[in-house]
Parts: C-alpha cells; structure tokens; sequence
C-alpha cells in the first residue's frame, strides 16, 4: 500500500507548487494525514534549510522534499537578445527598461549542496521533477531511509524512472497545472491525458503509480483508483486555500470562470507548464518560438510582472492551474484533503 511506502494515512499527495505555497500548507496536509509537500527548486541553501526547520516544527508527520533534476542551459547572446526584442513593446507599455545584466536562473537543478541538506534532515520522501539525480546520489538518498518519488508524461519515463531507482512514480496527464515533469522527450504529442496514462503505466511497472491531473474531488479520486492508481497527487484544489500563499491576483483569476481556459505554454520559463491564459500566453504564445531554454526566459518576464503587478495587472503572472479548477476552493486544506479522501475505497 502506498500509506505504507509514504507512512501516511492516506494515499493523497499535496503537489509541490513553487511560489505560491511554503511549509505552512505543507504542514496543514501532512497534519491532516496526507504527505504534503514542500517545493526547493527556487529556495537558496540558507533559505531551504530555514523552510525546512518552519516544517519540521510545524509537523511531525511524514514530508516531502521537491526538486528539480533539469540540466541546465546557457542561453546565447542571440537567444536573450531576441527574447528582449520580443518583450521589448511591453517594457515601453509599462514605462520601464529591461534588465540591462540577465541573472542567474531562478530555478536550480538538484546538486551537492542539496543532497547534504537532504541526508542531514532525512525526510520520508524526496521527489524530483524531470528526471532523477544520477544513480550514486539516488542510492545515497535511499540508503538513509527516503522513499524516492519522481514525474512522469509517457510510458517510456516511468519505465525509465522504475529502472532508475523510483520507488513510486507520479503519472502526470496532461490536464495538470504547472510544469510538464517530461525529460525523455519534449514531443508534446507523446503525452497523454491523465486516465490514459495511467493504466497503461500501471501495466508496465512494478512500483506504486500515483495519478495527477485533473484531479479535484472525489469522483477524480474514485476513477484513478479504479483505474489502478495507489493514490493521488492533486495541486490545483489547494490555491485558494488560506494556507497558501497564492496571490490576490492569481485567486481573482482562479475565481472567475476563465479560469477554464487554461493553455501548455513555454512563455514564463521556457518550458511546458500549464496556466490560465492571460495577455502574454494570448499575445505571444502558447508556445513561443523566440523563448530561450529554461529557466533563461523566466528572468525578463519576472521584470514585467513586477512592474504590471502592483497597479492590479495579471498579463505577465503565470497563473498556474489545472484544466479541472472545480475543487478549488477558499476552505482550509484540512477540508480540501477531507473531500478528496471522500473517494477512496474502504481500507485503502
């Protein structure tokens, strides 16, 4: 069972979802019974062994850690130059000058000083999005006692995540919010929708499969189950949660019924995540030809927004979000993990 892989209660994942949650609502899932999850790839050292510690005297329950296992990609001259032509009307719109120096990626791979805070805290879970650490480090995590989760978009990547030392494997549809977990290959015709994907990865792997994607409610949970699933990753239900720190601006979008239209777009990093359509995935998108690898292109469209934001403009905020935001909603993550537990059969 998965509760006994996770040491859970129930077989239900809170998705780590950066920049819009910490170890608070993390806290509020695991307390509640479930493995809530708590996002690194965009906290410094120093700042996630501080999360860390917020977490730890938060709950005593079991957590995860999430990090990212992209390898890294320096744009060239010519790709940051042509992304700041394509933004430039939008700096004039807004009154301000891009940014005259590109900083560093805001998004870090998985490496060595990560690994040493992770074999100091030994948490029950480590999960990675697109792909693993090499197989030394995964053997260096597991030999300490951590249950190793990781994404997958295809049947090929949960094979290759079993073969590689996966202890369970997130089948991620293509309904989910937020970056595609695909690292084999960036064909988006290859991936599929969430209830296709997953019995055809549960014939194919030995480890546990845990369904994600457009999953919001009991029903959701109830028809992954039967298709096979050991449990549950579910994201998009918690933004409006008050432990969540999803902000004004993305709860308002989140709120309306636009929030339907949702789009796979590179446009705020440079890879496929899914979010809400507004003027920037509209206008220049979904999938920009002119972005610069991941994460080079998030840097000058962090800019805009930061001018756009503060006088109430959403066209340059990722508004992440599944295609299925029915179960969001502005109650406590205590009760959003209640409801979902609703569609689990007796025992599991």
């Amino acid at each position: 069972m998965l509760t006994q892989l996770l040491g859970t209660g129930l077989p239900i994942i809170q998705a780590p979802m950066a920049g819009v949650q910490d170890a608070t609502l993390a806290a509020a899932v695991c307390n509640a019974g479930g493995l809530g999850s708590l996002p690194c790839a965009m906290l410094s050292p120093e700042d996630l062994q501080r999360e860390i510690a917020r977490l730890k005297g938060l709950t005593d329950r079991p957590f995860n850690l999430n990090f990212f296992c992209h390898t890294p990609v320096d744009p060239t001259a010519q790709q940051l130059a042509q992304w700041k032509i394509t933004l430039m009307d939008y700096f004039r719109e807004l009154g301000v000058e891009p940014p005259e120096s590109h900083p560093g990626p805001a998004r870090e791979p998985f490496g060595e000083e990560t690994l040493a805070i992770v074999e100091s805290v030994n948490p029950a879970v480590v999960s990675f999005h697109f792909g693993l650490p090499g197989p030394d480090w995964v053997e260096r995590i597991k030999s300490r006692g951590s249950r190793i989760l990781s994404t997958a978009t295809t049947v090929e990547e949960a094979v290759w995540l079993a073969d590689n030392g996966a202890d369970a494997i997130i089948a991620q549809g293509l309904e989910a919010g937020g970056h595609r977990g695909s690292f084999l290959s960036e064909d988006m015709n290859a991936q599929s929708g969430t209830l296709s994907l997953l019995p055809q990865v549960c014939e194919k792997v030995s480890v546990p499969v845990i369904a994600a994607g457009g999953i919001a409610g009991p029903q959701g949970v109830a028809a992954a189950i039967a298709l096979g699933a050991a449990g549950v990753q579910v994201g998009t239900a918690f933004l409006l949660c008050p432990e969540a720190l999803t902000s004004p601006l993305h709860r308002a979008a989140l709120s309306r019924t636009g929030a339907g239209q949702t789009a796979l777009t590179n446009v705020f990093t440079g890879r496929p995540a899914r979010s809400i359509v507004n003027r920037l995935v509209r206008e220049i998108g979904p999938m920009a030809r002119a972005v610069p690898p991941f994460p080079a292109a998030a840097a000058l469209v962090s800019a805009l927004r930061r001018a756009a934001e503060p006088a109430g403009n959403p066209d340059f905020t990722p508004l992440w979000c599944g295609q299925n935001a029915s179960g969001c909603s502005d109650i406590s993550a205590v009760e959003i993990l209640r409801r979902l537990a609703e569609g689990l059969p007796a025992g599991c």
